[in-house]
């Protein structure tokens, strides 16, 4: 039986102590769950106000001794500065990422101070290494951007705000600086500018100068398109594709940009420079390429061309025969045969070559074949088209040579990545050079990637510009009297370089541009250049107005070779065939022995001997952007006129501390000094030795 409770009599209510204790312990958890929420409130609140209000906009990420790279979170972009952030040297932005809004930038390789590393999820992974440069002044900083996935395109912009950037490659209007260039995003490899007139020129390096005393090399197995936006920013692309090519570069800073480009620009080539043969330094070339349906033809006014050059006291120089010539001449139907039957077939056939065997001249041949020669179809029939660019057949063992467009004629291209092939081109080469008794020989013809050209992917072996560097190999085997019209990676070999042709006006794209493209060819090392024929090639008219022809002249009688195509006795009058011989004389008398002289720098130091004023002046703002004058060494400055109808002009002396004689009138100037309207007649130029 259960007990019972007694009933309490109390007026007071019965209350226990675990119900008591039950409900305080509610009460205290309603209020510490209060006091969380609102904790949890107030952090989010700050976390929101640290990221977006108090966060600073820009993170040291890497600092090395002198430089250091920025994050700059609103401008997505890396930002190169001075440890003291008194100056930036180069703004590179990155915001091709669709989800670039990164508060702060975290660096996933924490444990070392020398690495950054960072991944934008499903992206890209970035990663920067501070590396030492090639000399104690010099810091360096590799990047590597890698897609994630294949959709990816990478591209980084380098901004020319404050910024004067040089380099790259030649154009068909070549500028001084590039700020002033505009050029669609394409593959940066050489083109045929005939072709492709808004592509890349002859002369093309993956390097740009800063006159920050910054550069950008690209390793030059590392494929990239290049845009320039002219005055905003030029931008290294790196498309995207199912092989997820990597953007890699490295950015190094040094003192001034003059010791940027000592430091680094003039040390591209890592192997022995060689100097060609500077005999043709002296020889004005005069271009003969006349018409002529017969060798016989083509004999008789080669002598006859060259007589009159000999009555007009002209005749100490270089006939330059163009390929159609070469082929007259050379009376190459037999070139076909093998050596032995050739050798027979030479001896029955062979033209007396008397005529011309006193005559100093250079021909010009090409890594082309017309298809309706007898070289091409005895090629076929000895089963050797592989000699040619080919693509292999899906139904058949034997490769289909690639059909392509020279001169007119469809053609063939020689298949420099077969050894037989290459052996064979330059036996047939060297014969027909020994034969003719010819000075120099020209390739031309090995710009343009004829399976790109036609939208097919080349083969590994033949991507980007690798025909042209193989080429360009084949020719200097021959030796040190070798000219060819393109080259990339090359300038430590022996080679001249033929330079675009121009047009016969004062644009960039003819008399204007001639500065800017020396000056560009010698910065990437190609100091040992042809420039095009006085007057230009690109003609609309059949003679050069007599003004033009003059200042062309007088411009390049300060370079590495006159050039000419229209003799001065056709286009001009008897005064302007005298001014001719004299500064053709000039050229041989004070400007060879000027190259000579500085090409020894050149094979020292890889110093270019054509310089812009910037190289005596690093630190003067007013030197990055002068495109019509230059220095030879650091002796003499040309300050021609390149204006149609200009009979004076400004002229600026660099290197402050050193001083100028004015060659014509014996006046000395301070360096850093700007001379106003200074007075040209049609037959001076301008010229200035330093003097101290």
């Amino acid at each position: 039986m259960p007990h019972a409770r007694p009933r309490n009599q109390s007026p007071i209510p019965e209350v226990t102590w675990d119900s008591g204790l039950k409900e305080m312990n509610e009460t205290w958890k309603g209020a510490i769950a209060c006091l969380g929420v609102a904790v949890f409130f107030v952090m989010t609140i700050g976390i929101i106000y640290w990221q977006v209000v108090d966060q600073p906009n820009k993170n040291w990420i890497l600092r090395g001794s002198t430089s250091g790279l920025i994050w700059e979170r609103r401008s997505h972009s890396l930002v190169l500065q001075t440890l003291s952030e008194e100056k930036t040297l180069v703004e590179i932005n990155v915001g091709n990422f669709p989800d670039m809004e990164q508060p702060f930038v975290k660096n996933l390789c924490w444990l070392n101070k020398t690495e950054f590393c960072y991944t934008w999820d499903a992206t890209a992974d970035l990663e920067i290494s501070l590396e030492p440069g090639p000399s104690a002044g010099t810091e360096c900083y590799r990047i590597n951007w890698t897609p994630l996935h294949c959709k990816i395109t990478l591209k980084d912009c380098f901004s020319m705000t404050n910024v004067s950037w040089y380099g790259g490659a030649s154009i068909r209007a070549q500028r001084w600086p590039l700020n002033n260039v505009n050029t669609k995003s394409q593959p940066f490899v050489i083109s045929n500018l005939t072709k492709n007139p808004t592509g890349y020129g002859s002369v093309l390096e993956k390097y740009f100068l800063g006159s920050t005393g910054v550069t950008v090399t690209v390793a030059p197995d590392v494929p990239i398109s290049l845009s320039v936006e002219s005055n905003r920013h030029f931008c290294l692309e790196s498309p995207s594709s199912i092989a997820m090519v990597p953007l890699q570069y490295m950015v190094c800073i040094s003192q001034n940009i003059t010791s940027a480009h000592q430091e680094v620009g003039s040390q591209l080539s890592e192997q022995e420079r060689r100097l060609p043969n500077t005999d043709i330094l002296g020889l004005p070339i005069w271009r003969h390429y006349k018409a002529a349906d017969s060798a016989g033809k083509m004999e008789r006014g080669l002598r006859s061309f060259f007589n009159r050059l000999k009555r007009h006291h002209l005749g100490d120089g270089l006939i330059a025969l163009n390929e159609h010539s070469t082929m007259l001449l050379s009376n190459a139907d037999h070139m076909h045969l093998p050596m032995a039957s050739r050798k027979m077939h030479a001896l029955r056939h062979t033209r007396d070559l008397s005529l011309i065997k006193p005559l100093k001249f250079s021909i010009t041949l090409s890594p082309y074949t017309s298809i309706n020669s007898q070289l091409f179809l005895m090629s076929l029939q000895e089963g050797k088209e592989n000699y040619w660019l080919s693509l292999q057949s899906k139904f058949d063992s034997h490769p289909t040579p690639l059909l392509t467009k020279w001169k007119g004629q469809f053609s063939v291209r020689l298949n420099v990545t077969n050894d037989a092939a290459r052996s064979w081109y330059m036996d047939r080469v060297s014969l027909l050079w020994q034969r003719l008794g010819a000075q120099y020989v020209t390739f031309e013809g090995a710009e343009g990637n004829t399976f790109a050209e036609q939208a097919i992917q080349p083969p590994r072996e033949l991507e980007g510009d690798k025909y042209i560097g193989i080429f360009a190999l084949m020719a200097a085997t021959l030796g040190n009297s070798t000219i060819i019209s393109a080259v990339t990676r090359s300038n430590h070999l022996p080679l001249f370089i033929q330079m675009t042709p121009l047009q016969s006006d004062w644009s960039y794209a003819g008399l204007k541009g001639i500065i800017p493209s020396v000056l560009h060819y010698s910065l990437l090392g190609y100091n040992f250049f042809i420039p095009d024929a006085v007057g230009g090639t690109l003609a609309n008219e059949f003679l050069t107005e007599e003004e033009l022809y003059i200042r062309w002249l007088q411009i390049v009688t300060f370079l590495p070779v006159m050039s000419f195509s229209t003799p001065p006795w056709v286009c001009c009058d008897d005064w302007v065939l005298n001014l001719t011989r004299q500064y053709i004389q000039r050229h041989q008398d004070f400007v060879v022995p000027l190259i000579v002289k500085f090409s020894k720098e050149w094979l020292s130091w890889g110093y270019p001997i054509f310089r812009p004023l910037w190289w005596l002046s690093p630190n003067d703002p007013v030197t990055f952007t002068i495109d019509d004058e230059f220095l030879i060494g650091d002796e003499v400055l040309i300050a021609p006129i390149t204006e149609q109808g200009q009979v004076q002009r400004d002229i600026y002396l660099p290197g402050e501390g050193h001083t100028w004689m004015d060659t014509n009138t014996a006046q000395v100037f301070d360096g850093g000094t700007l001379i106003r309207n200074y007075s040209v007649s049609l037959v001076e130029v301008p010229v200035f030795v330093k003097a101290s």
